[in-house]
């Protein structure tokens, strides 16, 4: 059955939003995405009627707020189907949890000459704790490189694997839209030994997620790309990983004891968690987690599919050789976020015009400077589309790209 995008449409009350009398076409979802009522009213009414500390004080209203908040840890597990919300833990965002697990994991378990692999796909996220810590461990970085139309080549993976501690890509890439073969990759790492780390930012908000079939060690996510608040990241590791490991950032909430020669850390997820955390945006965090497995992933998934192949075919046949869209060409293997450039137009003087009608796209490296090295570009426009997202506004894209001929 097709997802009725209609009606979701009619959750997400800023896509009824109208600027100068044009409607709103939002396609910057690979960025953030927008966030429909019920997420917005969790947060709303929370912070009027049930705000309170958590994991501390004793009153009624605080141990309600606690409820709250371990609620959503507990369908987060459910979510991606970890073996416990132990396994969950909270931080400000990814890019956090991903040096979390460099900071901490890594500091404990790698030393000089040790191998981290990693892909050209990858988000700075993924590639400067790793420049960090090889800077003061010694440690060696392997990269996986791409074919031509921007999947991973793992024609040498056994290789690049050979003694190396650390496998870590991306689930998705946020510039190419590549889904890359999570399976295998954490099969791969866990035959040589080595530890696999998830960038699941782009993958999670999309299609389904089953972290115990991955078999990855390690996986984070943001919560504002998949319809929650920012401000809050979400790491799942292993819970006998995460037990192994040193803390990350002490103070309150993180211990069990603090004395004048020392401190034991609290259990987890609470090792991990130290100071006040953001208790309403994981309280609605919670909600969009229900808002979307209302919907079903695999329904988010099938109708990005479809979209996808929806832009591809129309944008190419609208423009043929005048835009270059980068990535996989075939829909079931990408994401529906297409960086392209058009007409020899700077894409940032592109979303400029493009944001003339209210079409907005994202112009920049993305964080992946890398990948841009790689694609011969300093920048890129990027449309990256949703659940929300409707071929009339695909559509809309095309039309904004033709105006754009009329000024440059």
């Amino acid at each position: 059955m097709a997802l009725d995008v209609a009606a979701v449409r009619r959750e997400f009350p800023v896509l009824s939003r109208t600027i100068n009398g044009r409607p709103l076409v939002y396609l910057d979802s690979a960025n953030t995405s927008q966030k429909p009522r019920a997420v917005i009213d969790a947060m709303t009414t929370f912070m009027a009627e049930q705000y309170a500390p958590i994991n501390r004080s004793a009153y009624a209203m605080a141990a309600e707020a606690t409820d709250r908040f371990e609620g959503t840890r507990s369908a987060l597990a459910s979510f991606i189907n970890a073996r416990s919300a132990n396994e969950i833990v909270f931080t400000k965002n990814a890019t956090e949890a991903l040096n979390l697990v460099a900071g901490s994991w890594g500091r404990a378990n790698l030393s000089a000459g040790d191998a981290v692999v990693l892909t050209h796909l990858e988000h700075h996220a993924n590639i400067v704790p790793w420049h960090m810590l090889a800077a003061e461990r010694g440690i060696e970085l392997r990269w996986i490189p791409l074919t031509d139309d921007g999947q991973l080549d793992l024609t040498d993976l056994g290789r690049l694997l050979d003694g190396a501690k650390v496998l870590g890509f991306s689930s998705m890439s946020n510039v190419l839209g590549t889904i890359t073969p999570v399976h295998q990759l954490c099969a791969a790492a866990r035959d040589a030994g080595a530890v696999s780390i998830v960038d699941a930012c782009q993958s999670v908000p999309h299609l389904p997620t089953d972290v115990q079939s991955w078999g990855a060690d390690f996986v984070a996510f943001s919560s504002h790309k998949m319809c929650g608040p920012s401000g809050v990241g979400v790491l799942w590791g292993r819970e006998e990983l995460l037990e192994a490991m040193p803390p990350f950032l002490g103070g309150g909430n993180m211990i069990a004891d603090v004395r004048l020669d020392g401190f034991t850390c609290a259990p987890l997820p609470a090792k991990f968690e130290a100071g006040t955390p953001a208790i309403a945006e994981v309280v609605a965090l919670g909600a969009a987690v229900g808002f979307l497995q209302s919907i079903g992933m695999s329904e988010v998934r099938r109708h990005e599919i479809e979209l996808a192949g929806y832009v591809l075919r129309m944008l190419t046949e609208r423009f043929g050789s005048d835009i270059t869209i980068h990535g996989p060409s075939n829909p079931e293997l990408r994401g529906a976020t297409f960086s392209f450039a058009f007409r020899g137009i700077h894409p940032h003087d592109l979303s400029q015009v493009l944001d003339q009608r209210n079409v907005c796209v994202r112009a920049g490296h993305h964080c992946a400077k890398p990948l841009m090295r790689l694609l011969g570009a300093n920048a890129t426009a990027r449309a990256s589309f949703y659940l929300y997202n409707t071929t009339d506004e695909a559509d809309a894209l095309a039309d904004a790209l033709d105006s754009a001929s009329d000024i440059f």
